[in-house]
């Protein structure tokens, strides 16, 4: 039996969605706790906190989670950008500011999300990294309720949260928005649902699309029904005509696309099960209506399909409205920074994408996209993916200069522009860059804007940017560009000295009660491990199907960042209508090499009593 351990007190910077009142364990006591370490750039943390959507509803009267957010990046740590994150993301449970990661760092977390379960004594029972872990935290709670009625150590009744009050704007954290050929703009009004059509004047709302309210309904304007929707590609006429709609959606958190004819603002579903996707990777070709997809942000068009940014498994894909076929198109779901062929290449939260007009006109014969995660810009062109400007998933900043020296931070929306260079919606730099092919070296044109997160050019010639934060778009005055020697930063976390030569990588699962791995689909775990820089791996790289693995470190590389990508498939061994679940989560786990160092690591995938 695993010794009890005392739950750390909570402190912080400060805490959000409790009126002001800072919260202790000790006014917990009574009640089980679900601390939720997350930081609101990273689109797995956005996918647990749609997964504890059911539990906080289900369980509200003795379950009390407490989001606490470990900054990533420099502008998460800004209290007002918190503030903003936590309306945009609905988040209605008490939120910790832990802008130190003292509290990260207290309970050892390692992984961006990471789930700890606090029982009413006050001790920790549980740690799950990742996400897919819903059916083990309900089986958790209904254990601890039974365990602690007995005990007499349950207290029920309402929790610690005060909602904000509410504000009101005709829009709301708009996400991306789209020219159209009359000369309005569509907007995707993604904290509100919905799409709006605005005039030239980008003020006048000429119509709405959708009733406002989070739900996935198919029809017209006033019953169709978003969720948080994203990035809006308009169809070629021929495509359109045969497709019969005019308009593709990402409609994000519903993992949908969903097409809209615009003439009548009919929305029906395009592509996507509803499902989020938790599978194998897969290039072959498949029934739109029937593949999983996984937070899909952005939408383009190129290659004669529509190419999608799936930011939730870091791949881009496609789908076809003319055959209603879709598939993979890029990425192998490691997160990470790595060019090459479209099936090897690694992708890191692709966010925004761009067609390069072609000479004349001509459809695009250049793709390029903005992966937030890792602040890169990078393009595809014959069959290849290339990188502009990034350093990695940990190496951000606002520095302009060559692009192998340049530096973004986590960038949402990009724009190539009929002359060849390339806008970046810069987000959380609340700027704007302009990166030159030509010359490989990057710029910024405008600054002070609040966290832009997508670029349009009108017929006009204008160029419009989506403030998000500032609930607004904007006209954008284009300078000539000057060169910022900005600051660079780097998430530093702690550092494990590890030795030369083999070390033992155990990734840790334990199976849910009632609850057997699944291998319907091939074997149920996956370990995939690699290393930056690759020559600090000497063996052990590669993809395996063992939780296990024996790594070789080369002595002659000091230091490095190992990549470990795991999962496991389980399902249910009791339930009449089993129910399948798949538990994933990446570490990037820095180490250095020393001697004297460990010969054994050890990363939690999920740790239950």
């Amino acid at each position: 039996m695993d010794p009890r351990v005392r739950a750390p007190q909570l402190h912080g910077r400060g805490w959000l969605n409790t009126g002001g009142r800072a919260l202790t364990l000790a006014d917990l006591r009574g009640k089980i706790v679900l601390l939720d370490f997350f930081t609101f750039c990273c689109i797995n943390c956005l996918h647990v906190l749609d997964e504890l959507r059911p539990l906080e509803e289900r369980y509200s009267d003795v379950l009390v989670i407490v989001g606490v957010h470990s900054p990533k990046f420099e502008h998460e740590r800004d209290p007002a950008a918190l503030a903003d994150a936590v309306e945009r993301y609905e988040i209605s449970h008490p939120v910790l500011d832990d802008a130190d990661m003292e509290m990260w760092r207290q309970y050892t977390a390692k992984a961006w999300p990471t789930l700890a379960v606090v029982d009413p004594e006050g001790y920790v029972v549980a740690s799950l990294a990742g996400e897919g872990h819903a059916d083990r935290l309900t089986r958790l709670v209904d254990d601890l309720v039974v365990i602690h009625e007995a005990k007499g150590t349950l207290r029920r009744g309402d929790g610690p949260y005060v909602p904000p009050p509410p504000a009101a704007t005709p829009l709301r954290f708009p996400g991306k928005a789209v020219a159209l050929p009359g000369g309005t703009v569509l907007v995707a009004d993604s904290a509100h649902h919905s799409l709006v059509e605005l005039s030239s004047d980008l003020t006048t709302e000429v119509r709405r699309i959708g009733r406002g309210r989070r739900g996935r309904s198919d029809g017209d304007p006033a019953v169709a029904e978003f969720s948080e929707p994203g990035g809006l590609c308009l169809l070629p006429p021929r495509a359109a005509e045969i497709a019969g709609y005019d308009l593709v959606v990402a409609d994000t958190v519903n993992h949908l696309l969903r097409g809209v004819r615009l003439e009548t603002g009919e929305v029906r579903t395009v592509a996507g099960s509803g499902r989020q996707w938790r599978s194998t990777v897969d290039f072959g070709t498949h029934d739109a209506l029937a593949i999983d997809l996984s937070s899909p942000w952005d939408v383009a068009w190129y290659d004669d399909r529509v190419v999608v940014a799936m930011a939730g498994i870091h791949q881009l894909w496609w789908f076809d409205p003319v055959t209603r076929t879709a598939g993979v198109y890029a990425g192998t779901t490691v997160e990470a920074l790595r060019d090459g062929p479209l099936h090897e290449a690694w992708l890191a939260q692709p966010s925004g994408l761009s067609g390069a007009p072609g000479p004349g006109g001509a459809a695009p014969d250049r793709l390029w996209f903005v992966d937030s995660e890792s602040s890169a810009l990078r393009w595809i062109a014959d069959g290849q993916i290339h990188t502009a400007v990034g350093q990695g998933l940990f190496d951000f900043g606002h520095v302009d200069g060559p692009g192998d020296k340049a530096l973004l931070q986590h960038p949402l929306g990009v724009l190539a522009l009929p002359d060849g260079t390339v806008l970046v919606a810069d987000t959380y730099n609340g700027a704007v860059r302009r990166y030159d092919p030509s010359t490989a070296a990057l710029t910024t044109v405008a600054t002070g804007l609040a966290e832009p997160s997508d670029l349009v050019l009108t017929a006009a010639g204008d160029v419009l940017v989506v403030e998000s934060a500032a609930h607004r778009l904007t006209r954008l005055a284009l300078d000539a560009g000057v060169t910022v020697a900005g600051q660079r930063h780097r998430t530093e976390r702690p550092v494990t000295d590890v030795a030369a030569g083999e070390v033992q990588l155990d990734v840790v699962f334990r199976l849910a009660p009632g609850q057997k791995l699944d291998d319907s689909f091939g074997p149920p775990t996956r370990l995939d491990v690699s290393a930056s820089p690759p020559e600090l791996l000497l063996d052990g790289a590669g993809t395996g199907t063992d939780l296990t693995r024996r790594l070789v470190l080369a002595a002659g590389v000091p230091s490095g960042v190992l990549q470990v990508v795991a999962q496991a498939a389980t399902c249910d061994t009791e339930a009449e209508n089993p129910a399948c679940h798949l538990a994933r989560q990446d570490w990037g786990v820095p180490v250095r090499v020393v001697a004297g160092g460990t010969d054994r690591l050890a990363l939690t995938l999920a740790h239950l009593p």
